[in-house]
């Protein structure tokens, strides 16, 4: 399965950007999906993940309320960020799956539950 991010680019805070995911070799509907950002100078962080069904979503506690997850029918995973704030700026990642929930011995941002990982996009937040 082959990943690809986009999406990235420069916006100033309170504004959106939307990130997708898109998939070849594979299909979502039976892949968990996660996002993943890395800042400069900080490790890698899971941000959200969605479940192969769509049915199940989960977000670390610093973009609740502002992202948003989904997935269509086109194998296409969406990251909807809104009122992003510079904190946010990372290079974001997409990663997948083969399996059903996201999460690994109950962490739902540990590397081993994600088996594919794509290029990231540049998400820079000006103040």
């Amino acid at each position: 399965v082959q990943l690809q991010a986009s999406g990235g680019g420069l916006v100033q805070a309170g504004e959106s950007l939307r990130l997708s995911c898109g998939g070849s070799g594979g299909t979502f509907s039976s892949l968990v999906t996660g996002w993943f950002r890395q800042a400069p100078g900080k490790e890698r962080e899971g941000v959200s993940c969605i479940s192969a069904t769509g049915g199940a979503t989960y977000y670390v506690d610093s973009v609740k309320g502002r992202f948003a997850i989904s997935k269509d029918i086109k194998n296409t995973v969406w990251l909807q960020m809104n009122s992003l704030k510079p904190e946010d700026t990372a290079v974001y990642y997409c990663a997948a799956g083969r399996r059903h929930d996201c999460g690994y011995n109950g962490d739902y941002f540990d590397d081993r539950g994600y088996d594919y990982w794509g290029q990231g996009t540049l998400v820079t937040v000006s103040s």
